[in-house]
């Protein structure tokens, strides 16, 4: 509330910015938001945000509005900063949702669907994806949650996004847990990653090579090795002691990655567990296995 006892603008609208590269999945993720009750505004001008939120608060009752902005909007996306901006002052805080792909998967989503990249022009895809990237890079840094989609299908990446935006009121941090194999590169969206490497390797147990960490004997195994406990709980402690700076600076979700060599047995056991840890301190938690069945 305000001096004069009237809401804030921050508490009559949520307000989210959907954005990243072309081809990533943003019609799966505005998709997945309008299932579950937001108000979505594809393409507009980023000068007309401003007026879009009046519009909306002054003469609807909407309160979850998504809009989704990106280089589509050509000269006008240069303008998306400022308008941003411009919300800033006027009390409103949009969350960001950044949607990335690997080049690889985006060049080949591009040849599949049988249509040129936004940038294309006379060039290739590549290049029109490199001046993407770099048009995009303000954004990427600042937002709240990422979601790399090179690995994903429409209907897990529209869980993830239910996953992030179905609360109708976010007031606590909300987390996704993701396992992965290091020989498959770091997840691109993650916050904080941790290595289970230090923990014996289940892969060399010959009864328990072919199961994985969600099974149970993989996951007792892994969790009575020295050490796996003391991590479960110093790191979910971290967690919540910098859940609070996170939400101070506005960012609700955080994305955590645990890894071993493969992504099949100790990253997976490991993740099940802190998620569960991180639940009992009352923080939303999502587990996903990247790399699970990939070996």
């Amino acid at each position: 509330m305000n001096d004069q006892g009237r809401p804030e603008a921050s508490e009559k609208l949520e307000l989210l910015l959907v954005t990243g590269m072309s081809g990533a999945g943003k019609t799966a993720a505005t998709a997945a938001l309008d299932d579950i009750g937001w108000f979505v505004v594809d393409n507009l001008p980023p000068s007309l945000l401003m007026d879009l939120v009046t519009t909306v608060t002054q003469r609807t009752d909407l309160r979850r509005v998504a809009v989704v902005a990106d280089v589509r909007g050509g000269v006008f996306f240069s303008e998306l900063r400022g308008a941003l901006d411009l919300l800033t002052e006027q009390g409103y805080r949009p969350t960001v949702l950044f949607l990335e792909a690997g080049d690889e998967a985006l060049v080949r989503r591009f040849e599949s669907a049988r249509r040129p990249h936004p940038l294309q022009g006379a060039g290739r895809i590549l290049q029109a994806i490199e001046r993407e990237r770099e048009e995009l890079a303000s954004l990427r840094v600042a937002a709240d949650v990422v979601i790399d989609t090179s690995l994903l299908n429409p209907h897990e990446l529209a869980a993830r996004v239910r996953s992030a935006f179905s609360a109708p009121e976010l007031t606590g941090l909300r987390a996704i847990v993701i396992s992965f194999g290091f020989k498959y590169g770091l997840p691109v969206d993650a916050d904080m990653v941790a290595d289970m490497r230090f923990l014996p390797n289940p892969h060399w147990v010959p009864h328990l090579r072919p199961q994985n960490g969600t099974d149970s004997e993989v996951s007792d195994y892994v969790l009575t090795q020295p050490g796996a406990e003391d991590f479960l709980e110093h790191y979910s402690d971290l967690v919540a002691m910098v859940a609070p700076g996170y939400l101070h600076e506005g960012k609700r979700f955080v994305t955590i990655g645990i890894g071993c060599t493969g992504g099949k047995h100790r990253s997976v056991a490991m993740s099940e567990a802190l998620a569960q840890r991180l639940r009992k301190q009352g923080i939303e938690t999502l587990v996903v296995h990247r790399d699970l069945g990939r070996e």
